[in-house]
């Protein structure tokens, strides 16, 4: 198996798509708007990657957040707010913006759930910070790090009763960062005293089953390298001052904060420390050059993915009357 999760081109696999899956056998999938259309259509893609591969149980995830983070979109999905919501209701009633945050992701998983995708790249656990690059802004939980730790491990938990997994991200912070890491490499030069703040939300969830790196430079750490490719941040940070046992991800290894071809970068990752290579845009020749350029998954990490796909058995529940919950909740904040 390729320790990488690839996107696809479009609403369904081609030719040459499935040939080169069905060899490199990698570990999971990425979807993206132009992969959703309908229901039927999404489902009907997610069981042929299942078929392809031959694991009922197989990686697909997406982004999911709500607010401007959503590839599936009204008319043929529910809109879901953005993390902001659970955050200013949390200034009013801590236990209901919990509650709130809770039933907004299971409903959020329920979606996903019916189309057979298994993992949400959700929630952001970044604390955030005064005068920082708004690409968290209003996805951030808030702005104190036990508020985003609760509400975080909320979501966690409404993704799991929808029987999907969630990814806590961007591990060990992209709160501080004054860039967009889509477009440049951040650099964060707060001390490691201060950085303590960004590290306790992803301490207190180190339980989660999955996380994702940032692209992000933290001097405190190494100086010379973004934490995606960074053996201090990943080994020494993320494993062992934060204790994250779960599946490490990259974040998307195309973005334009790290150098070199994408291969090299994913090959970089994975020595670094990173579990699984992300790639999301489905371009043939990266991906073929990946599957060159890095061994196969090992042992540890193989065994991360097993126990994160070890999603609970869920009762069916009737989504409508989630949603009108959370709502009466969300409601609140105009009363």
């Amino acid at each position: 198996m390729v320790p990488a999760i690839f996107g696809l081109s479009g609403l369904t696999l081609t030719h040459d798509e499935r040939a080169f899956f069905r060899d490199a056998d990698p570990a999971g999938y990425i979807l993206f708007g132009r992969n959703v259309q309908s229901r039927e259509q999404v489902r009907a893609l997610t069981d042929d990657l299942r078929a392809l591969q031959g694991r009922d149980r197989l990686f697909v995830c997406i982004d999911q957040e709500g607010g401007r983070v959503a590839r599936m979109k009204p008319p043929v999905w529910n809109a879901y707010p953005a993390g902001e919501a659970f955050d200013r209701l949390y200034d009013l009633a801590p236990a209901t913006a919990i509650e709130a945050a809770r039933l907004n992701a299971q409903a959020l998983g329920l979606d996903l759930a019916e189309v057979g995708i298994t993992v949400d790249c959700h929630p952001s656990l970044d604390v955030r910070q005064p005068g920082a690059h708004d690409v968290i802004g209003d996805r951030a939980l808030g702005a104190e790090p036990m508020r985003v730790a609760a509400l975080g491990r909320a979501i966690l938990d409404g993704l799991g009763r929808a029987g999907v997994a969630g990814c806590i991200k961007h591990i060990p912070g992209h709160g501080r960062a004054l860039a967009d890491s889509h477009k440049e490499l951040p650099t964060v030069t707060a001390s490691a005293q201060d950085l303590e703040t960004d590290l306790a939300p992803f301490r207190t969830l180190a339980h989660a089953p999955i996380g994702m790196t940032a692209h992000v430079r933290y001097t405190a750490w190494d100086a010379d390298n973004p934490g995606t490719l960074s053996p201090i941040v990943v080994g020494d940070v993320i494993r062992q001052r934060i204790g994250f046992s779960g599946l490490l991800l990259t974040d998307d290894l195309d973005m334009e904060a790290l150098s070199g071809t994408v291969p090299e970068r994913a090959a970089r990752a994975i020595a670094a420390g990173c579990d699984i290579a992300l790639n999301c845009w489905a371009r043939m020749d990266d991906m073929i050059g990946i599957a060159a350029a890095v061994p196969q998954i090992g042992a540890d990490a193989a065994a991360r993915l097993e126990r994160a796909l070890d999603l609970p058995l869920v009762t069916p529940v009737d989504q409508a009357a989630v949603l009108a919950r959370r709502d009466a909740l969300l409601a609140l904040q105009a009363a």
